[in-house]
């Protein structure tokens, strides 16, 4: 048990300005865009970036991250395809 001097640190009340940064929410928002609308804008983005470089290192990275995204993005088609559902 964490002790503070002589006093139990569990038995100290919080202050009132603790008490609500303890209780604050996570601000959420709906997204506008899919998931993969998202990822597919990113993916063309990040695309015409590494067409802007000349080829090297650099391009090669954006161009793997480009394609990482596209993968991304088709696996939901994957995953809710005909083929992957269970046997009846």
């Amino acid at each position: 048990m964490a002790t503070f001097g002589e006093k139990n640190l569990a038995a100290i009340p919080l202050s009132s300005s603790a008490k609500e940064f303890a209780m604050q929410k996570r601000r959420r928002f709906k997204q506008q865009l899919t998931l993969q609308d998202r990822l597919a804008a990113w993916s063309k983005e990040v695309k015409e970036q590494a067409d802007a470089l000349p080829p090297g290192p650099e391009r090669d990275a954006l161009v793997k991250k480009a394609r990482r995204a596209d993968v991304a993005c088709h696996l939901d088609d994957w995953a809710k395809s005909a083929g992957l559902q269970p046997p009846t």
